[in-house]
């Protein structure tokens, strides 16, 4: 009997890469021995062409009943797409806040990985991108400012605007274990970032991530102020390992790390409940200027489907295959356009996939 697997591949570009990754996953499972049924399952614009909603009762229904949701991505041209005349609800973008919601995926892991291949992308200095760095950011998705109450009044003319920052201890601690599970399968340190020099719910935050951390004697803890941390991150990035964070922080920081990877395209990533479950997408966009093209980049979306296989089906082995073919690809110079620099052999969509099957 196979894994369960919701597939669903979005617009865009989305279903050229989704192709590519199911590609490599099922090549791993004949060699791994395991076996993956997919169920396509439509979100977005190509949900909104059929149902006319960004997503149905049912897609949830069937990504409930599954171990893992594998995304491309969703969205058109907010210019020229149709999809943009509809009311915000009903937009491409909402499926993807209700699909998070419905299947309460607070995690969010943003990896941040410097291919030694691609090291002449990032922005760094070459003395700091020399170290390499290898990172990944768990940042909590469903609290903190972007949930908490709002309110903009206006009295004797003057315009007020307040936003709450409100996180309780169990929503801390449950992103807080995610965090020290996920540093057990790599490095074994967590640098938890917070603001608790001035925030309450900062000190609240660090207090129960040390509660936590007694539970992992195996793994290291720090903490570090966020703003030090941004600062960190373009000194020297290679200290890090797992950053635990908050919704905000999580945002800003997760945004910077993957910009100093040097390209968007390489970028996986994965958004887990308090089960196994998880939503694996690429971080870019749908980018439908290229689509059906055979030119996008399916390097993320084979790599959140090799996150998949780590956190949510626990099959390592062939993750560590499927990034180690992904490796050995750049290695023997093969590019596609985004990544591609003189001396390399331009590939397009579908040859990326191939050359990384077979290495797997």
């Amino acid at each position: 009997m196979g894994h369960k697997i919701a597939v669903i591949s979005g617009d865009g570009i989305g279903p050229e890469i989704v192709a590519e990754a199911k590609k490599v996953l099922d090549t791993a499972g004949k060699k791994y021995g395991f076996e993956l049924d997919y169920t396509e399952v439509l979100m977005g614009g190509a949900s909104i062409d059929v149902h006319g909603v960004p997503l149905t009762e049912e897609a949830i229904e069937t990504a409930k009943s599954s171990e893992a949701v594998l995304m491309g991505s969703i969205g058109g041209d907010a210019k020229t797409s149709p999809w943009y005349q509809l009311p915000a609800k009903l937009r491409p973008e909402a499926g993807l806040l209700k699909i998070r919601k419905a299947l309460n995926l607070f995690a969010n892991l943003r990896p941040a990985y410097l291919y030694e291949e691609l090291r002449a992308a990032c922005p760094l200095k070459e003395e700091i991108s020399a170290a390499g760095f290898d990172m990944l950011i768990m940042r909590e998705l469903t609290g903190g400012l972007y949930f908490g109450a709002r309110s903009t009044t206006e009295k004797d003319g003057v315009r007020t605007a307040v936003d709450t920052l409100s996180y309780n201890e169990n929503e801390i601690r449950r992103i807080a274990i995610k965090g020290f599970d996920i540093a057990r399968k790599r490095r074994r340190k967590v640098c938890s970032v917070d603001k608790a020099n001035v925030l309450d719910s900062s000190r609240l935050w660090r207090s129960v991530v040390e509660e936590v951390a007694k539970d992992y004697p195996d793994v290291t803890l720090e903490h570090m102020l966020v703003d030090n941390c941004a600062m960190q991150l373009v000194r020297d990035p290679a200290q890090f390992d797992v950053i635990l964070t908050e919704n905000m922080f999580g945002d800003i920081l997760s945004d910077e790390a993957s910009m100093v990877t040097g390209s968007i395209g390489m970028l996986s990533s994965a958004s887990l409940n308090e089960t196994k479950f998880g939503l694996y997408e690429p971080s870019h966009g749908s980018a439908p200027d290229i689509a059906g093209q055979n030119i996008a980049n399916p390097i993320a979306t084979i790599l959140s489907a090799a996150m998949m296989l780590r956190y949510s089906l626990d099959l390592d082995e062939a993750a560590d295959a499927i990034e180690g073919a992904v490796k050995q690809v750049l290695a023997d110079n093969y590019r596609t356009g985004d990544i591609w620099s003189e001396g390399c052999t331009k590939t397009g969509t579908r040859e990326m996939g191939d050359l990384i099957a077979q290495r797997v």
